[in-house]
């Protein structure tokens, strides 16, 4: 890719680019990142494999126990968790975009973009716009082994609905490791820090299991936990139920953390030396 495909007109770095420019950058670099997956196809191996094993997993493995705490058995409990591991595919893909950006820099490829006379900005969002495109990716691969291990889906509409919501927060989660992405030395480290930080949010969480058993203290956290706001409000829309507050609560962590992180990440971006 030349500077020419991405910038005809050539201006300097330092100069601003308008919205259209920013666009033209940003989808030339989407182009460029799909044909990077299409010479590396394993890229895709976490998209496929992530929710063929998570399902598989859970539903054989705890779906009896935990069904007949929902009052049923093993096909309660997979009406009951697919909403929740499909809350859960932004926020998994959104680690893949860190350690990505990570290694992009590690190889030397965003020295060259910043090199370009192209908006920083537009680096940054063609990443998040084919990590949600693997999110979708993967989002139909769940879909498929739901149905293969007896999901009945109620409502259509509110599957399209938690489809775009958890689109929604997985981007500003995504701004959160492209910030590390940037920050930490290597790809490793992006890596155990979103283990640390995603590990205690997905089971400390509504996601796998109701909290009604869980200690009052944990109870606590999960009554903050975004991702539980999040698999409720996918429920809610997917199987009937309250989804104003938690719906709610989920559009208010989605903006506050675009709102704190976006800015963040691209000026680290643009600094990093």
């Amino acid at each position: 890719m030349t500077a020419a495909t991405l910038s005809p007109a050539a201006p300097k770095t330092d100069t601003p680019i308008p919205l259209r420019a920013h666009l033209r950058h940003t989808g030339a670099l989407v182009r460029r990142n799909l044909l990077w997956i299409r010479q590396d196809p394993e890229s895709m191996f976490d998209a496929i494999l992530f929710p063929v094993v998570f399902t598989l997993l859970f539903v054989y493995v705890f779906g009896g126990s935990i069904g007949k705490s929902l009052g049923g058995g093993q096909d309660q409990y997979v009406q009951y968790v697919v909403p929740g591991l499909m809350a859960m595919m932004g926020m998994n893909m959104a680690q893949g975009v860190g350690t990505g950006f990570n290694q992009d820099f590690n190889s030397g490829v965003m020295d060259r973009f910043r090199s370009l006379p192209i908006g920083r900005g537009s680096v940054l969002f063609a990443k998040i716009a084919v990590e949600l495109m693997r999110m979708l990716f993967a989002t139909l691969v769940l879909l498929v082994v739901a149905l293969l291990v007896g999901y009945d889906i109620n409502s259509w509409s509110g599957l399209l609905a938690s489809v775009g919501l958890s689109a929604v927060f997985g981007s500003a989660l995504m701004w959160v490791f492209l910030t590390l992405g940037v920050v930490m030395k290597n790809a490793q480290s992006v890596q155990a820090m979103g283990f640390l930080v995603l590990m205690p949010l997905q089971f400390g969480s509504s996601i796998f299991a109701p909290t009604s058993s869980m200690p009052g203290w944990l109870q606590a956290f999960t009554d903050y936990n975004p991702l539980s706001s999040l698999a409720d409000t996918a429920r809610g829309l997917m199987e009937g139920g309250p989804v104003a507050h938690d719906l709610w609560v989920t559009l208010i962590w989605s903006v506050g953390l675009t709102a704190v992180m976006a800015p963040v990440a691209i000026h680290k971006f643009r600094t990093k030396s």
